[in-house]
């Protein structure tokens, strides 16, 4: 695992942590510096951090408290206080 990688790590739960405590706008300012980083280096980043982050408006998703999580015909269903909506299908 290379230095990009871990950094992109760190920033994830760097960015868990601060949505916990309450500080959502450090977590998002984690969120766009770890796809900064993954885009500048062309990397893929890891599936929990693309599920539990809002394409629109970059917060780190926690379920039950800025993100609505639902189980709807085959898909996981997940709705960001913004109004975005991401789909995922389960076998």
């Amino acid at each position: 695992m290379g230095i990009p990688e871990e950094r992109v790590d760190r920033l994830a739960a760097l960015a868990r942590d601060a949505v916990a405590e309450g500080h959502e706008d450090r977590a998002r300012e984690y969120v766009r510096l770890a796809r900064r980083i993954a885009e500048r280096n062309r990397l893929t980043l890891p599936r929990s951090f693309r599920r539990f982050t809002c394409d629109a408006c970059d917060t780190y998703l926690l379920p039950g408290r800025n993100a609505r999580v639902r189980l709807q015909d085959g898909h996981v269903v997940v709705r960001c206080d913004c109004g975005e909506t991401a789909r995922y299908p389960y076998d």
